[in-house]
């Protein structure tokens, strides 16, 4: 485990135990929360891992030009140097301030485009995912267990019960078995809507006429949520997603029931919009 992990997993615990952490491994925001939400997923502890090593960067960067600005004006103030040196030019610095940014750029685009070609194919997908953004809802298709497709609709404030999430829980989530990866093919039926799940570490933009791909592989059970980040209209604060992904029997055992239930259901579009618009 590098260092970087370990000092923020103990940053972790300690705000914790001052109770400004909240849930550590929850999966949706928390009040007075303090950085990312814990990673579910090998792709999105990929990116954690990228972020503590670009802050280790940005920091002892900062810290550095900090000191350098510190020694100047104390060093070289007016009344320490009343006849300044003449000196314009030094080769060495000159290529030392060249170089090193070369190197740092390159220590941080190795891991960056290694994670970037990582997370752009999706590698042995054991399932696919089919998810239609829709002014203000999501249709999520599942074309290798029978074809069938829903809507997906967040719970007014008003209907909500003990226990469900204001402005994060849907009435139909989608589900997901653990452990799998799974491909997600994302596309827009209007206009251009934003797929996020931070626990993830997924965001995909989903546009008319066009298929996105992503894909993720949940790490343990548990239900996800996220939200449409892109800016698409009067209702854009309330398309939460929300995802649930359990055990594989689980899932089957979903999946079959599922299939009867949707087989031919329309999703009541055309009712849940006028309610949505109100």
């Amino acid at each position: 485990m590098r260092i970087a992990t370990v000092f923020f997993a103990a940053i972790g615990a300690a705000l914790a135990l001052t109770g400004l952490a909240g849930v550590a491994f929850a999966s949706e925001p928390q009040p007075w929360q303090l950085g990312m939400q814990a990673p579910a997923s090998v792709g999105k502890d990929s990116l954690h891992s990228l972020h503590d090593l670009l802050l280790w960067i940005i920091t002892l960067t900062t810290i550095f030009v900090l000191a350098l600005l510190i020694y100047v004006c104390v060093k070289f103030r007016a009344d320490r140097n009343p006849n300044p040196s003449k000196t314009s030019h030094n080769t060495l610095i000159e290529v030392l301030w060249t170089v090193i940014p070369v190197v740092i750029l390159v220590v941080i685009a190795v891991p960056s485009f290694r994670l970037l070609y990582f997370l752009d194919r999706t590698p042995n997908a054991d399932m696919t995912i089919k998810v239609t953004g829709h002014q203000w809802y999501w249709n999520y298709g599942y074309p290798d267990h029978g074809d069938f497709a829903f809507d997906s609709y967040m719970i007014p404030e008003e209907e909500l019960k003990p226990g469900q999430k204001r402005l994060l829980d849907v009435d139909n989530p989608l589900v997901v078995p653990v452990g799998k990866n799974i491909r997600v093919l994302v596309a827009g039926a209007d206009v251009l809507h934003s797929w996020l799940v931070p626990a993830l570490g997924v965001q995909l933009y989903t546009v008319p006429g066009k298929i996105n791909e992503t894909w993720f592989n949940i790490d343990r059970p548990g239900v996800y949520y996220g939200q449409c980040n892109q800016i698409c209209g009067v209702n854009h604060a309330y398309m939460p997603v929300a995802i649930r992904a359990v055990p594989e029997a689980e899932f089957d055992a979903w999946v079959a029931k599922a299939r009867e239930e949707f087989a031919s259901n329309d999703g009541g579009s055309a009712v849940k919009v006028a309610q949505a618009a109100r």
